[in-house]
């Protein structure tokens, strides 16, 4: 096993590092100075879609002919990995990047590509994802919005919920039930929809982090045009799996990173100020044993995610169901580092958050986690596929 990147992709990592570190603002590698000021954290936000397509690292890895730079997924990899590293914003275009870019690619029109992906890589369109219905969430299948054809349009009728930057987004991927009588497997299509349409509305829902980007998003009778959509009427599932694999799986590395970051920055934390208990790290054999294991997980999952980005590039770009093992590992493993970071604050961590901006960090990431467990498919969920679709076992 030869786990070792090239030269040539070394120096590409060097270019990437210090193209992040000129473009991101000195104050921004500091947690507490970078949360200091949201406006000023904002600014950085809005701008940096557009600062990935100048730079060229939007569509790393995609085709030349669409707008992409025509490099391997390894050079979109080190890309996120780095990223990952310096905890750099992901853009508010993150989804159609790395869902509806790569969906696109396997599934949709030499038209559609040329039309929508140069669009995406230059930050011109903003694109949410609506898939979860406030009762088809786990059982994406089960949906209840509704697309009937009319003439030459489509006419969609539903509601979607947890739909990421959709108050940001002016386009939005969603899955529709196509056929009443069909099984409900068979019977959905994946439809391109805009959020400027009539009938289309947003309601933003404030997390238990105090964040707004979570949104419901209604559809009362919207029109679309009848070549709105991707795979073929009635093939909607097939190409929604093929989506969800890459939000499983394809970001492993720059996950990772970032997850590593994390665990860094409660490390520095313990050393400069201790326990709660008024130890230090070193005296207390139960924490240094839980970071200890967090540790472990990190690796583990590195290894995995170099795993993943190998069997896509032999693959040729296809994901199949194991990426449910890389989405089940990561929200568990992290979900248990969230804890840790929980517990190692003991009775602080009834502050509020303007008391301390490092207890804060640490009270975000346990909260963010709890989600993570559930977006992208239950940990039941993936627990499911894992069974029936790579260990071939009975439903």
């Amino acid at each position: 096993m030869n786990i070792k990147f090239s030269e040539e992709l070394e120096k590409y990592r060097k270019e990437v590092v210090e193209w992040l570190h000129t473009e991101l603002p000195g104050w921004w590698f500091d947690y507490q100075t970078r949360t200091a000021d949201p406006e000023r954290y904002e600014k950085v936000l809005d701008g940096w879609d557009k600062k990935l397509a100048e730079g060229g690292y939007s569509g790393i890895s995609w085709p030349s002919e669409y707008g992409g730079q025509g490099k391997s997924m390894l050079h979109e990899m080190i890309f996120e990995e780095e990223a990952g590293r310096a905890e750099a914003p992901r853009g508010y275009n993150l989804l159609g990047k790395i869902l509806l870019g790569p969906t696109l690619l396997a599934y949709g029109t030499e038209e559609q590509k040329k039309d929508i992906l140069p669009r995406l890589i230059q930050g011109d369109d903003i694109w949410c994802q609506g898939f979860s219905e406030p009762n088809s969430g786990s059982d994406l299948a089960g949906l209840k919005t509704s697309a009937v054809l009319d003439g030459d349009e489509w006419v969609i009728t539903g509601q979607k919920v947890w739909t990421t930057e959709a108050h940001h987004a002016n386009w939005c991927f969603v899955l529709a039930r196509t056929d009443q009588t069909a099984p409900k497997h068979k019977g959905i299509t994946y439809f391109l929809v805009p959020m400027d349409a009539p009938g289309v509305s947003v309601r933003p829902l404030k997390k238990i982090t105090g964040e707004i980007d979570f949104n419901e998003v209604f559809f009362d009778e919207v029109r679309i045009p009848k070549d709105s959509l991707i795979g073929g009427v009635n093939n909607g599932w097939k190409v929604a799996m093929t989506t969800l694999s890459f939000e499983r799986g394809i970001l492993a590395l720059g996950r990772q990173a970032r997850f590593q970051s994390e665990y860094e920055f409660a490390l520095k934390f313990l050393d400069s100020e201790g326990l709660p208990t008024g130890e230090s790290l070193e005296e207390n054999a139960y924490f240094k044993q839980k970071l200890a294991n967090s540790y472990i997980g990190l690796r583990i999952m590195r290894y995995h995610s170099l795993k993943v980005v190998s069997e896509y590039i032999k693959n040729d770009g296809q994901l199949g169901p194991e990426m449910s093992l890389q989405k089940l590992y990561w929200s568990e493993m992290r979900s248990k580092l969230g804890e840790s970071l929980m517990e190692i604050q003991g009775e602080n961590v009834l502050l509020s958050k303007d008391d301390s901006k490092s207890l804060d960090y640490f009270t975000k990431i346990y909260f963010t986690t709890r989600g993570e467990t559930i977006y992208a498919g239950t940990s039941q969920i993936q627990r499911n596929i894992i069974a029936e679709k790579v260990l071939g076992l009975p439903r």
